[in-house]
């Protein structure tokens, strides 16, 4: 072999091997990509008759579900600090069923994967309890809300006038009927605005008033400074149950699914209906992460209508799977009229 041959033989050899080599470099970002789906109407296994009911309602009377109301997820590659490596990166991004996103948005520098684990659990826990009081709500169950004070920040506004344990009941006049609900009113100030906050400690019931102060994060939002714990009641037994799925995004489905068991007839008229949005108590749906990805998702399990937050909806009409009709949702009484439209012209 010449020389120039030999000179371009180990050439290629080098280059072919810096770009094996370079495509297992690690980069700080991690694969979206579609997750599985979740029928609330339906059991946490399908298909294991042993399998829990994704929702179980005992202590009233409850009526055969129709159709399917799915809640979407989202597939996290390289979690919980185990980054992409380059190659990988590189094929998720030229592959339009994912999103390729920093590793930090995710999972923080400053949070341990046990700690993203549990915000995100919390983040679930808090999402049920809120689609349970919106669906009874929405059928005028009576429903009792208790806000307590879980803590009070260190020379926030409440340091010194609020202690751990006491009932918030109102803000400026107004009731509060659960944790969401003072957050709302409070949000309704400026940062730096007074709001008169009342309180009931032991028997006394008390009316302060209290300077907000900024959240410090880019929403600017106003604060007193106070972690709340809410406790509900009601009138009989609600248990909702998924595997390995975390966060708040599940709340409207989880909130359609319970009232579809609490009445008679069928919402959806035996359509399939995916769907995802956080929820308030007071029934009111937000966005949601990746949902370019639960589109996807949704549609290759065979739904047919997706009911999509209205914060999401202009991401997700360019996104959108053929065959898969999007249903724009603010609140879930329009998810109850989209309902209404989807089984009215099956």
């Amino acid at each position: 072999m010449s020389r120039r041959g030999s000179t371009i033989g180990v050439a290629t050899a080098l280059a072919l091997t810096l770009g094996v080599v370079g495509a297992r470099i690690p980069v700080p970002y991690v694969g979206l990509g579609p997750g599985p789906v979740f029928d609330t109407l339906g059991t946490v296994s399908p298909g294991d008759p042993k399998s829990d009911p994704i929702i179980t309602i005992t202590g009233t009377k409850t009526y055969p579900a129709d159709g399917r109301l799915d809640l979407t997820t989202v597939s996290v590659f390289g979690a919980s600090r185990q980054q992409l490596d380059l190659g990988t990166a590189l094929r998720y991004w030229l592959d339009r069923d994912f999103a390729v996103v920093p590793s930090e948005i995710l999972f923080p520098e400053d949070k341990s994967p046990e700690e993203v684990d549990a915000e995100t659990a919390a983040e679930m826990a808090e999402s049920q309890e809120s689609a349970v009081t919106a669906a009874l709500r929405e059928l005028d169950v009576p429903v009792t809300a208790t806000v307590i004070v879980a803590d009070v920040g260190a020379g926030g506004p409440a340091d010194g006038v609020l202690r751990k344990d006491d009932i918030i009941t109102g803000v400026d006049g107004t009731t509060v009927t659960g944790a969401d609900k003072l957050r709302e009113l409070i949000r309704q100030r400026r940062p730096g605005a007074d709001v008169k906050v009342t309180y009931r400690r032991g028997g006394a019931t008390t009316t302060v008033t209290l300077r907000t102060v900024s959240s410090g994060d880019a929403e600017n939002r106003p604060v007193i400074g106070v972690e709340l714990r809410q406790k509900t009641e009601y009138p009989f037994t609600v248990s909702l149950k998924t595997d390995d799925v975390g966060g708040p995004s599940a709340g409207l489905m989880f909130a359609l699914g319970i009232i579809e068991q609490l009445t008679p007839g069928s919402l959806t008229g035996g359509v399939h209906v995916a769907g995802t949005g956080t929820i308030t108590d007071g029934g009111v749906v937000g966005p949601i992460g990746g949902i370019q990805q639960k589109l996807i998702a949704a549609r290759r399990a065979g739904a047919r209508h997706f009911l999509v937050p209205a914060g999401n909806f202009a991401d997700a009409s360019g996104a959108a799977p053929d065959g898969l009709r999007l249903h724009e949702i603010a609140t879930l009484d329009d998810a109850l009229e989209a309902l209404d439209e989807i089984k009215a012209a099956a």
